[in-house]
């Protein structure tokens, strides 16, 4: 992950973050793990909602995960099936507690949305997006910043440009 490429884009309001996240779930696959980092507030529920609800068939309502730490939802790929696993790790005092989350299964065959990701430690998969968004001083703004690994980078950049083209 340390040569990819990051990217950043502006999120002048919470409908850039819906577009992006429509623009990634687009670019989606079973396997994937998308890793969901900023502080309170930055909008990493938001994005997960709005991500969710590009791939489900009818529109779902998104609870932030914080008390019961996992969510499932059923979307559809490609036209075929995949489970989303929405994670919020915040409340995780160690990675080992994790594994009780089922998060390995979702790793290898859904597509899991991981919020507060240095939760999990040496349980971070491989492949995956990395995910960062900032507050910007203004207090609405949000900076996103994007950093895949290997497998993400071709993605990465027609996010990018798909981004950039409205």
């Amino acid at each position: 992950m340390d040569d990819s490429t990051q990217i950043d884009l502006s999120l002048p309001d919470p409908a850039a973050t819906e577009r992006l996240a429509a623009i990634i779930a687009g670019q989606a696959r079973p396997g994937d793990a998308i890793l969901l980092s900023g502080d309170l507030g930055a909008g990493k529920t938001h994005f997960a909602r709005a991500f969710i609800n590009a791939l489900s068939d009818t529109a779902e309502e998104v609870p932030s995960p914080t008390f019961t730490l996992v969510q499932s939802y059923a979307a559809t790929v490609s036209g075929t099936p995949v489970e989303i696993a929405h994670f919020d790790l915040y409340r995780l005092k160690s990675p080992e507690e994790t594994i009780e989350l089922g998060i390995e299964e979702a790793f290898a065959e859904g597509i899991s949305l991981v919020e507060w990701p240095d939760r999990l430690g040496a349980m971070t998969p491989r492949r995956h997006l990395a995910l960062r968004l900032e507050i910007l001083a203004d207090g609405v703004t949000r900076r996103a910043s994007l950093r895949g690994t290997e497998d993400w980078d071709a993605r990465v950049e027609r996010i990018a440009q798909r981004f950039a083209h409205g």
